[in-house]
């Protein structure tokens, strides 16, 4: 476990760090095409939604940091739409 005792001292929370690699993933995957502009809005959506019910989904989690999330995914929407282009979704 002396890993994870490594990573549980850095003075920098893990919020943080988790935040930023799944940005990186996020665009990485638009990058090759492996997420189209509609995943990503559907993904918007979702977490959207989850916020919505954060107390009552078979997930349950704190309504705060459901809220904050959408939040965050949002801007992480517009940001790899502007940036990668795409198609928006059918509705």
């Amino acid at each position: 476990m002396r890993n994870l005792d490594v990573l549980s001292a850095d003075s920098i929370d893990s919020g943080d760090k988790s935040l930023v690699i799944l940005q990186t993933l996020l665009c990485l995957l638009r990058e090759k095409n492996l997420l189209s502009r509609a995943d990503i809005e559907e993904l918007c959506d979702r977490v959207a939604a989850r916020a919505t019910e954060a107390d009552k989904g078979p997930l349950p989690c704190c309504a705060d940091s459901a809220v904050a999330a959408a939040a965050e995914m949002s801007k992480i929407g517009s940001f790899i739409g502007s940036y990668y282009g795409g198609k928006h979704r059918r509705n």
